[in-house]
């Protein structure tokens, strides 16, 4: 493994540790400069669906969440990669109806719910997936009624699309740099790379946006506040997310990401957070964020929904437990 990488976590079977998850991790201060690190603040990376509050900021601060009377879930729902699950799947579907649109209008595919109850009921009544229990259906009905106030046409997703192009203006003034690129989503809405260090700093830009008075600091406000407000909105039942938000003995929004990627949002403190598992691994960069958040005393270890991420154990099939994943110990300190 690259020495520009840090130890995140390790897989225990017995004494031995089989398996070892390397990445990035990045705190950003209430400046925007860097606090602390492990591995590579530079590397380049796709935030994925850990950029959604920052995608979300043109549907408020270009007046369009005012004028379509958006409230605190709504905005909840533009920041989330949800469950699919019956809540999630009526609120968009409230929201597409009182603003006029229709599922179809909407372009991030569909998928099946992530909620088992429902996807199983789906299964036994024959019943297809839309594009409403697609995990970004709130980002995209906020693409949708940003869209409205723009104009540009239909298909909002396009990187020139009026809706695409002040994201990406949102992405460069909150990471302070401009970006390299971008990369298709699952969701088909283009992800714009940036760094470790500015994606950190980007966290920290909207954990201080109530120092500020300008329009789109006013926007990261109510975003991250929504979050905060409905954490189960953000995530769903038992998803890191959710669970951590309720467990955090501060004020803290966070939001995980496709291919290992984990943010955090510490109005507090000031403070950003960016976590990436260089192998993609979605149980390393939660384990990783719930380390980093013990370590700074936002978490309790000892809390239940925090130790289910920070040391969860590993069983077999006959409930016998043969592991357990640990971080590394230099991110707890």
């Amino acid at each position: 493994m690259s020495p520009s990488t840090a130890r995140l976590c390790e897989v225990w079977r017995g004494p031995i540790a089989e398996s070892v998850h390397f990445g990035h991790v990045v705190i950003a201060g209430p400046d925007g400069e860097v606090e602390a690190a492990w591995g590579d603040p530079d590397a380049t990376i796709l935030p994925r669906s850990s950029a959604k509050m920052i995608q979300a900021l043109p549907l408020v601060a270009s007046g369009a969440a005012n004028a379509r009377g958006l409230g605190p879930e709504q905005l909840a729902l533009a920041c989330a990669s949800h469950q699919g699950a019956p809540l999630h799947v009526a609120k968009v579907a409230e929201w597409l109806t009182a603003e006029g649109f229709d599922e179809a209008e909407m372009r991030c595919g569909p998928e099946p719910s992530r909620d088992k109850n429902l996807r199983f009921e789906m299964i036994r009544d024959g019943k297809s997936p839309s594009q409403l229990h697609n995990n970004c259906s709130g980002k995209h009905a906020g693409f949708l009624t940003l869209a409205a106030q723009l104009g540009g046409g239909a298909e909002y997703v396009e990187p020139e699309h009026p809706v695409q192009i002040a994201a990406r203006d949102a992405f460069e003034v909150v990471t302070d740099r401009e970006s390299p690129g971008f990369g298709i989503d699952g969701c088909s809405a283009p992800n714009f790379a940036t760094t470790m260090s500015a994606m950190a700093r980007a966290m920290s830009w909207f954990a201080t946006a109530h120092r500020r008075e300008d329009t789109l600091s006013r926007a990261g406000v109510r975003l991250r506040e929504a979050m905060m407000a409905h954490p189960l909105l953000v995530a769903g039942e038992g998803r890191a997310c959710t669970l951590l938000m309720q467990a955090a003995k501060e004020p803290v929004a966070l939001k995980t990401g496709a291919e290992g990627f984990f943010i955090a949002i510490l109005p507090e403190r000031g403070q950003g957070i960016a976590i990436k598992a260089q192998d993609g691994a979605t149980r390393a960069a939660e384990c990783a964020i719930a380390a980093v958040l013990v370590r700074m005393g936002v978490l309790d270890a000892d809390h239940r929904d925090v130790a289910r991420f920070l040391s969860p154990q590993i069983t077999n099939r006959r409930g016998i437990v043969t592991g357990s994943i640990k971080p590394a110990v230099t991110l707890l300190g």
